[in-house]
């Protein structure tokens, strides 16, 4: 064989092999998704108030009063609800809501760079990315909980505002994403195969 003849063996033996349009749709979806649930659940939390009951707002950073004569109150000092553990609640709560922020950015970041660099860890990289988001959802969904719990006495399927529904959406989108990401990646076979020598 020539030199030139072994050279072009070895750039076609290092050529990938291509993705399938369905594949790379699917997994820029999840990506889609995943970063609409990022932003859901930031706007909850930096907006904070959840529940609406009667003339009070209970929010995970402050709680307002409303009456006629008065206008608007709100505290920051949770303890002034005079209601036994919220204070203490709410910080676990918008701690663990914020923690799954966190989390879920790392995630959408692995699963993004398993997309644009193509490379051996591509398929393990979206896996991370994917139980990040698993990960993400128990936080969420755990920070949603402990709020229901506190204010038991409290809620009504009414009483829920705007921004407590994008929280359990986004709760509900980042469990959607980690299983999609999880399954996509079990039935698809590698992009790149280990080259033999």
């Amino acid at each position: 064989m020539t030199a030139i003849a072994v050279q072009a063996q070895k750039l076609l033996a290092q050529r990938r092999p291509r993705r399938s349009f369905f594949e790379s749709f699917i997994r820029n979806l999840i990506i889609l998704c995943a970063a609409l649930a990022v932003v859901l659940s930031s706007v909850s939390i930096c907006d904070g108030h959840w529940l609406l009951a009667e003339d009070r707002l209970f929010g995970l950073w402050h709680f307002c009063t409303a009456s006629n004569q008065t206008g608007s109150h709100c505290l920051r000092d949770l303890s002034q609800a005079h209601m036994p553990g919220l204070a203490w609640g709410m910080v676990l709560a918008r701690s663990l809501a914020a923690l799954a922020v966190v989390v879920a950015i790392f995630g959408l970041e692995l699963l993004m760079v398993s997309q644009v660099c193509e490379d051996l860890h591509s398929r393990s990289k979206w896996a991370i990315g994917s139980i990040l988001f698993l990960v993400s959802f128990i936080f969420s969904f755990g920070g949603l909980l402990i709020f229901v719990i506190l204010l038991r006495n409290q809620v009504t399927l009414i009483g829920f505002t705007l921004t407590f529904w994008s929280q359990f959406t986004a709760s509900f989108l980042f469990f959607l994403n980690a299983i999609s990401g999880l399954h996509v990646n079990s039935i698809t076979h590698p992009w790149v195969q280990p080259m033999k020598f």
